[in-house]
């Protein structure tokens, strides 16, 4: 279920995935609710493109930092490309 700010405050969260469209947002929030997980979505920017890099507007998607292996793994499963938790 789609969270505030203030559901995470004094929690750790890590990112799991960056939509680059708002189709695929959409589509990740509404999997997300449908799967009970608690989630933070936040516009940010991220570098995109290949041969022409630029900044661009993506939906940055979080969960609190305990779950956030099931989640990746849960993405996974349902054909997305989450992203790696940090080394």
């Amino acid at each position: 279920m789609r969270r505030n700010q203030d559901f995470f405050e004094q929690q750790d969260v890590e990112l799991v995935y960056i939509a680059k469209k708002l189709s695929e947002a959409r589509a990740l929030e509404a999997l997300l609710t449908t799967a009970g997980t608690d989630y933070l979505v936040e516009a940010d920017h991220y570098l995109g493109g290949f041969v022409f890099q630029q900044m661009r507007v993506g939906a940055f998607f979080y969960v609190l930092a305990g779950a956030a292996e099931p989640a990746r793994q849960f993405l996974e499963g349902h054909g997305y490309r989450p992203q790696r938790a940090p080394d």
